[in-house]
């Protein structure tokens, strides 16, 4: 990995992608420390230190994914998530309205056609959800209750500015839904005049900003010792990752010679790599948000009514040390697993396509034979994937238990924030050494 970095630095054209790449994470960085209008930056702080080891976790989540911008509610607050959102939506309709199914066969029209959609979409995600966390954060419940809005050392949004309230409110809400829209650009600019992969490369910019902050925590809290054995299990853990993310399946296909004109098609032979880890990190995600639906059900209703179950949510679903709590995320993330593969895998779809192109998988009819052969390869493989992510995401809650403080819960050397890291790592590689690679080829045919 350092050899391609260092060859791309050597290389002019790579060199200057990679300097651009790096200003527009500095833009970025800084977007999401700026406070946004209406918002007292002091008062912030007070509630992040008193709340910093009781906040909810599908909130912690959206903080780890804006970089510790969410709970300061800066311009860049929402950060990526909203068109993270939006794409998941735009994928998972892609299976149930034609016209977008059909757009999605059209190629590279069709899906600029798909990305326009999304554009529109994070936008509208972005004003829904900037609404909700003003609104939470107006009444406290961004900090989970324990900041008194009515103590003027801690309101989030100050009243007695001489302004009127619905106008900062507004104010607030259009400014974090424009700073969503500067992302979206600054992630295409990085996917266009960069290195590529522009959105997961703000991702990882996110998750890697918080973690000098959180690994200097562990060492004041817990001691050296305890310090350099998590770095040393890190470590291990981001092996494990690398290794399985690499991990695939490949299955092998035969194309028959085909004599179109005066010219021979075909003849030649390629596979299908079917990933373990065929979901990425979107399991994860979905897991997370529904296991914050309870709490956030409970909102709507009369708190003295719903007493006991409040606290029974509280004690086991909304403790990450509890087992119920632990077991529950465990499953929810082998189901999804299989629901997303599922839904973005068509073995139906893929043996049409070889059919129609002469592809056939050796000792396997075209056609439906081939689909079920590839369903039944696709199910078994999902298995291994979906313990996998299962089993790096619960690893952050053993670390609670072990290090015996709450105050972990935005821990980022486990679970999605890694899976996230190692992800985009190795993605951000393979874009480099194929741009090193195509130069090479150039130089040679020159």
């Amino acid at each position: 990995m350092l050899s391609a970095f260092s060859s791309a630095l050597r290389t002019p054209d790579l060199r200057k992608k990679l300097l651009f790449t790096v200003a527009i994470v500095g833009i970025y960085r800084f977007g999401a420390t700026l406070p946004s209008p209406g918002v007292s930056y002091s008062n912030v702080q007070a509630c992040i230190k008193l709340t910093e080891s009781d906040t909810n976790g599908v909130l912690n989540l959206l903080n780890l994914f804006s970089g510790g911008a969410l709970l300061q509610l800066s311009v860049f607050a929402l950060g990526i998530m909203p068109y993270i959102t939006a794409s998941i939506i735009l994928q998972l309709l892609t299976v149930v309205i034609p016209r977008l199914e059909q757009l999605r066969k059209e190629g590279q029209s069709g899906q600029a056609k798909i990305t326009q959609y999304t554009r529109y979409l994070t936008l509208g995600l972005a004003v829904l959800q900037a609404s909700a966390f003003v609104a939470l954060a107006r009444t406290g419940q961004l900090f989970n209750n324990m900041c008194d809005q009515d103590d003027p050392a801690y309101q989030i949004i100050p009243e007695n500015t001489g302004i009127p309230m619905w106008l900062t409110l507004s104010l607030l809400v259009m400014t974090m839904t424009a700073g969503t829209g500067v992302v979206m650009w600054l992630g295409e600019l990085i996917t266009d005049r960069g290195v590529g992969n522009g959105m997961s490369v703000l991702i990882f910019t996110s998750i890697a900003a918080r973690l000098p902050g959180e690994g200097w925590s562990i060492k004041e809290s817990s001691g050296t010792g305890k310090f350099f054995l998590v770095i040393g299990l890190v470590l291990v853990i981001i092996a494990l990752v690398v290794f399985i993310e690499q991990a695939q399946r490949r299955i092998p296909v035969q194309y028959a010679k085909r004599m179109i004109g005066r010219r021979m098609y075909g003849g030649t032979s390629t596979y299908i790599p079917l990933k373990v880890n065929q979901a990425g990190v979107v399991p994860v995600i979905f897991a997370s948000s529904l296991l914050y639906l309870p709490q956030l059900y409970l909102q709507f209703f009369d708190q003295n009514k719903l007493k006991g179950y409040q606290v029974w949510i509280q004690n086991y679903l909304a403790n990450p040390t509890h087992w119920l709590y632990i077991a529950v995320y465990f499953l929810l993330i082998i189901f999804f697993t299989y629901f997303y593969v599922s839904i973005t895998f068509n073995p139906t779809e893929v043996a049409e396509n070889m059919k129609k192109y002469g592809g056939f998988v050796p000792g396997i009819r075209p056609g439906k034979p081939t689909a079920d052969y590839l369903d039944f390869i696709l199910s078994r493989i999902t298995l291994p994937g979906a313990l996998y992510l299962g089993l790096i995401s619960v690893l952050p809650n053993f670390f609670f238990i072990w290090l015996n403080q709450q105050q972990y819960q935005n821990f980022p050397f486990g679970g999605t924030a890694v899976l996230i890291m190692v992800g985009v790592g190795l993605e951000t590689v393979k874009q480099i050494e194929s741009q090193l690679m195509q130069r090479n080829y150039e130089g040679f045919l020159r």
